[in-house]
């Protein structure tokens, strides 16, 4: 009865309020469909609206065309971290600016974005793995952050010791970025996406984008389930759809999606003000005075048909973190990588993003009531939090961990931002001024030779980054 009154309670939460913009969330944004764009953006999260934004301070007319709803899917169900701590050689100068565009832009929206500077902490249960995040040390010294080494001691000073009692697990040291930040996720995304409408982008949510309009290998404009839109450049920032949509138009990319559970707490006691991660929990403190909580690295990831096909691309990572992916024997109908979702359709039928228009996966049980047992071992002085909210998201991964911000070879005036790994939320507004810069024609402040279209099948080794 018991393990049948927890179930309930979770399954209860699952609807709760502040968390993921859902799919009966109300229409807040229905512009109007114009008959032409400089730019098309297919996607209205972190990584389309933050382009979208710094396209039209550069003067670029520009649509973003949502599916379902602005920031519904893993825009606002990420962590909330706004990470340069461990980050990709390649990423890390772009993610420094993204930080510094992320307090920018808080103080453009008035503060709804929830930004706060509170740090980030990487604890390690042992020397072993202690040594191996210090590894990390010459990357943040090459870039000039401010990542350091703590001891146990100092740990206790950061992290308040009263909060954790006697018996709690014990960490002998940590990485620490003392300038690293956090955000709310579900509010964040939505104001961007307002400040860019207030400056003239056009959004418009229930608006799938069905095909690209393609004449002698370049792009002239897109059908959408609304009507034509004219324009000569698309960004494609589809997230967990994106692998989907370009097979559709011949394009392959080694793009799969793996499931990632989140909690929301009840309000606790501040006992660390930023973010922090071990082995098997990551948490943070939330504006309204709860934590989220997180598995770590932990995933579920679907088999289907990408699963299959890109399955020696994804070896090498897969075999590195075995403990933490479960594998699933297949997607549930509807999801992009399912069985019986259509890859191919045209213009004037209904698509696989009209039938889902919002990408909800059922949160991991299992997971949840780990996460809880691992928070009260940490800090057995708080006991096993009360869980407000639980949910989780589909993450667009690729098999290096970093992603593909690049053109299409072979389409003239197609760009492609996806497989963010879980990392996009942070990096958002850094990657949305290098599209803005490519789009122009421009050569990208920041060098993205890393996250090139071709990686996968010009003969380069594969080199595997971060995890998280």
């Amino acid at each position: 009865m018991m393990q049948k009154l927890k179930h309930n309670h979770l399954m209860n939460v699952h609807q709760a309020p502040l968390g993921p913009v859902q799919a009966s969330s109300p229409l807040k944004f229905s512009d109007k469909l114009p008959a032409s764009a400089d730019v098309v953006i297919i996607g209205g999260g972190v990584i389309g609206l933050f382009s979208a934004l710094y396209m039209q301070r550069n003067g670029l007319k520009v649509v973003v065309c949502e599916k379902g709803r602005v920031a519904c899917e893993q825009s606002s169900r990420n962590w909330g971290w706004i990470r340069q701590h461990g980050r990709d050689r390649a990423e890390l100068p772009i993610m420094m600016e993204a930080t510094r565009l992320w307090e920018q832009v808080d103080q453009e929206t008035n503060g709804r974005t929830g930004f706060k500077r509170g740090g980030l902490c990487y604890l390690a249960s042992s020397e072993e793995k202690l040594e191996k995040r210090a590894q990390w040390l010459e990357t943040a010294k090459e870039c000039q952050l401010d990542t350091r080494l703590l001891s146990k001691a100092e740990i206790d000073r950061l992290i308040d010791k009263s909060a954790r009692g006697n018996g709690a697990h014990e960490w002998v040291g940590a990485t620490y970025t003392p300038s690293d930040a956090r955000a709310e996720a579900w509010q964040a995304i939505p104001a961007i996406a307002e400040l860019a409408q207030s400056k003239g982008v056009a959004i418009i949510e229930n608006c799938a984008v069905r095909v690209l309009d393609i004449v002698g290998g370049e792009i002239k404009g897109v059908v959408t389930e609304q009507g034509m839109i004219k324009c000569e450049q698309v960004l494609l920032a589809a997230g967990a759809w994106s692998s989907l949509f370009a097979k559709r138009h011949g394009i392959n990319i080694p793009q799969l999606s793996v499931r990632s559970t989140v909690c929301q707490t009840a309000a606790l006691p501040e006992f660390y003000g930023g973010n922090a991660a071990d082995e098997n929990l990551a948490f943070r403190r939330r504006n309204d005075g709860g934590y989220n909580l997180a598995g770590g690295a932990r995933s579920d990831c679907y088999v289907g048909r990408d699963s299959f096909r890109n399955f020696l691309k994804y070896l090498p990572v897969a075999t590195a973190h075995l403990p933490d992916i479960t594998l699933r024997p297949s997607a549930p109908k509807g999801f992009p990588d399912a069985w019986s979702t259509k890859r191919t359709w045209e213009g004037d039928a209904i698509t696989p993003f009209e039938k889902m228009r919002v990408l909800d996966p059922e949160p991991n049980r299992k997971q949840v009531e780990a996460m809880r047992e691992n928070f009260a071992k940490r800090f057995p002085s708080v006991g096993r939090p009360e869980i407000k909210h639980a949910w989780a998201g589909m993450i667009d991964v690729m098999p290096d961990i970093v992603p593909i911000v690049d053109r299409v070879p072979d389409l003239q005036g197609l760009i492609i931002a996806t497989g963010m790994s879980g990392h996009g939320f942070g990096i958002g507004p850094g990657f949305g001024k290098i599209i803005s810069e490519m789009v122009q024609g421009k050569i990208p402040a920041h060098n993205i030779k890393r996250f090139r279209f071709s990686r996968f099948t010009d003969g380069s080794k594969l080199e595997v980054g971060p995890d998280i």
